[in-house]
């Protein structure tokens, strides 16, 4: 199909006539050469071609230029155009091959990463878990003496070490530099602390 069969006229009046145009003549290059060709036509006094609209304007002069002289002058001009390759998409520049290229790789990283962090957070929580379950169970005697006891204190035990972790940032950025500011969240660290250590006295 050529080019000016998929112009659709969709506006017409006394000097001005409106075209739906494919989205092949919105590409910068042939929109220019549209544009300055048209302009080229005698009586037409103004064009625009909205390209994210797929439109163009022509408003031009009916008694210098009627609308089947205009008409036949603009398909002549898009299939000048056509023949000596304006209209063709041209291929994406190696440039920006190669910035789509990257940022796919950038995002592909930062899952990555993302990935990771997590796995890395997993495997500590479940280092720590092994550690607290040895102190447990190198106090056999406690845990068959009272042993719902030892499973609070081991569930204690992992409830700290979440809450530190969860929280390790702001105790680092802005806890230890502001400690006033922040003296309401330091009590509740020190109460916790308290009551660990207080499940943890021999009655």
């Amino acid at each position: 199909m050529s080019i000016q069969k998929e112009c659709v006229l969709r506006y017409r009046e006394d000097g001005h006539v409106r075209f739906q145009i494919p989205a092949q003549l919105c590409k910068v290059d042939a929109a220019n050469a549209i544009t300055t060709g048209i302009s080229g036509i005698e009586g037409v006094y103004r064009v625009k071609l909205y390209r994210s609209q797929q439109k163009l304007s022509i408003r031009f002069n009916e008694v210098a230029c009627d609308f089947k002289s205009l008409a036949r002058q603009l398909f002549a001009l898009l299939a000048e155009l056509e023949q000596q390759g304006a209209l063709q998409t041209q291929q994406v520049p190696t440039v920006a091959q190669w910035k789509g290229k990257l940022s796919a790789k950038l995002d592909t990283f930062k899952v990555t990463r993302w990935a990771k962090e997590k796995l890395d957070e997993a495997k500590e929580t479940v280092q720590a878990a092994k550690v607290l379950t040895k102190l447990g169970i190198n106090k056999p005697k406690a845990f068959l003496k009272d042993p719902e006891k030892s499973i609070i204190d081991f569930l204690n035990d992992i409830l700290v070490l979440f809450l530190i972790k969860l929280h390790w940032g702001e105790i680092t950025q802005n806890w230890l530099v502001k400690p006033l500011k922040y003296r309401y969240e330091w009590m509740a660290l020190f109460y916790m602390f308290f009551l660990l250590v207080r499940s943890r006295r021999q009655k």
